[in-house]
C-alpha cells in the first residue's frame, strides 16, 4: 500500500457555495473526500493534515511556508510522497519557496488544486487531485520518480520553481513556458525523464530561516525618478527590477545614477524579464551594457515567483549581501537556465 501524506491548506477546491450570498466559501478536506468516492479505492494510505483555519491562497505567507517544510520533514521517513492542496492564486510562489527550502529532495511534494469546487458539476478537482496522489506515490524499483517539488493542473505536472498562474479563467491555469513539462497525464502518464531532477546520494536538509526584505521595481515608459528613488530607498535588502525584453532598460542618466548609487550603498538588484519566454542577457544591448558594469545580477529566465522566494531564502541563509548576490545568479534547485 502507498502511503501518501496530503497537506490541505485551503483553496478553491475545498470550497463550498454560500447560497444566501452566492459566494464560495471554505469548507475543510471532508467534502473532498465525499466528493471523491474513488479515493476508497485506491490502494492508498491517506493521512490528512488540514490547516485550521482553512487559508485563501491569497493570505499565503513565509511562516505558513515554514509550517509546511516541517510538517513534511517530520513525516518525510514514513510516506512515499506529498501532496499539498492549495489555492491557485499563489500556488506558484508555494511551490518555489519550498523547493528552495526542501534541499536535496528524494520524494514528490505535489500542490494541485482546482479552478472549480469540487462540488461543481463539471470541476476539475476531482482528476487533479487522483492524478497529484499517484505522482506523489510513484515508484520504480522502490525508488521514487520524482525528487522535486511540483505542481500538478490540467494533465501536465511543471516544475513547481518554473512555473508561474497564466489564466483564472481556463482548467489550463499554469504554464512554465522556459522548461519543458514533467510529466503528461493522458491514458498513460508520459514522464519526461531528462527533464526531471535526480536527487540521488543527495542529503535532505531542512531551510527555515526567510528573509522577506525584498521589494520590486516594474519598469514601464515613463516611470519617474519619484517612484524608483522610493523602490530603491526602501529599507529592503534586494530590488527585483523586472525590465525590457532581455533585460534592458532606459538609458537616462538620472535612472543609471539611481541603480548605481542603491548598489554602492548595498542594496541588491536582481534583474528579471517582464516577458515570460526568453531570459535575460545583459550586455547583450547598450541598453543593458551599464546595468552589468554597475553590478546588476542577472536573474536569466527565472520567473517572478522564484526569484522572489529565492531571495527570501538566500537572505535567511547569508547575512553578506556578496553571498546572496553570488548564489542569486547560481541555479541551485534547477530554477534557471544560466
Amino acid at each position: 500500500m502507498n502511503n501518501v501524506f496530503v497537506i490541505y491548506t485551503g483553496g478553491t477546491i475545498g470550497m463550498v457555495k454560500d447560497e444566501q450570498t452566492d459566494t464560495f466559501m471554505p469548507f475543510d478536506f471532508d467534502l473532498i473526500a465525499k466528493n471523491i468516492p474513488e479515493l476508497a479505492r485506491l490502494n492508498y494510505n491517506l493521512t490528512v493534515h488540514s490547516f485550521t483555519p482553512i487559508i485563501d491562497s491569497s493570505n499565503m505567507q513565509p511562516s505558513i511556508w515554514i509550517e509546511m517544510a516541517n510538517i513534511i520533514r517530520e513525516n518525510y521517513d514514513t510516506y512515499d510522497g506529498f501532496v499539498i492542496l492549495h489555492g491557485s492564486d499563489t500556488m506558484a510562489f508555494s511551490a518555489s519557496a519550498l523547493s528552495f527550502m526542501l534541499e536535496g529532495l528524494q520524494k514528490p511534494v505535489i500542490l494541485s488544486g482546482s479552478q472549480l469546487p469540487i462540488g461543481e458539476i463539471r470541476t476539475d478537482a476531482r482528476e487533479n487531485l487522483i492524478t497529484a496522489l499517484e505522482l506523489a506515490s510513484a515508484k520504480k524499483k522502490d525508488k521514487s520518480l520524482i525528487h522535486e517539488v511540483c505542481i500538478f493542473f490540467d494533465n501536465k505536472l511543471f516544475r513547481g520553481n518554473r512555473s508561474f498562474k497564466y489564466n483564472s479563467a481556463k482548467f489550463e491555469a499554469f504554464r512554465s513556458p522556459n522548461y519543458p513539462v514533467l510529466v503528461e497525464a493522458g491514458v498513460h502518464l508520459k514522464y519526461n525523464r531528462g527533464a526531471l531532477l535526480d536527487n540521488s546520494g543527495k542529503e535532505f536538509i531542512l531551510h527555515t530561516r526567510l528573509d522577506n526584505s525584498v521589494s520590486v521595481l516594474k519598469l514601464y515608459p515613463g516611470i519617474s525618478p519619484e517612484v524608483v528613488r522610493a523602490v530603491l530607498e526602501s529599507p529592503a535588502r534586494s530590488v527585483i527590477m523586472e525590465t525590457f525584453g532581455s533585460g534592458n532598460t532606459t538609458t537616462n542618466q538620472w535612472f543609471l545614477d539611481l541603480i548605481d548609487l542603491a548598489i554602492r550603498s548595498g542594496k541588491n538588484i536582481l534583474n528579471i524579464s517582464q516577458c515570460k519566454v526568453g531570459s535575460v542577457e545583459l550586455g547583450r544591448y547598450e541598453t543593458s551594457k551599464y546595468l552589468k558594469e554597475m553590478g546588476v545580477i542577472s536573474g536569466y529566465d527565472m520567473t517572478f515567483e522564484a526569484a522572489v522566494t529565492k531571495l527570501m531564502y538566500l537572505q535567511g541563509e547569508f547575512q553578506g549581501q556578496r553571498e546572496v548576490a553570488y548564489w542569486a545568479e547560481q541555479n541551485i534547485r534547477g530554477e534557471m537556465t544560466v
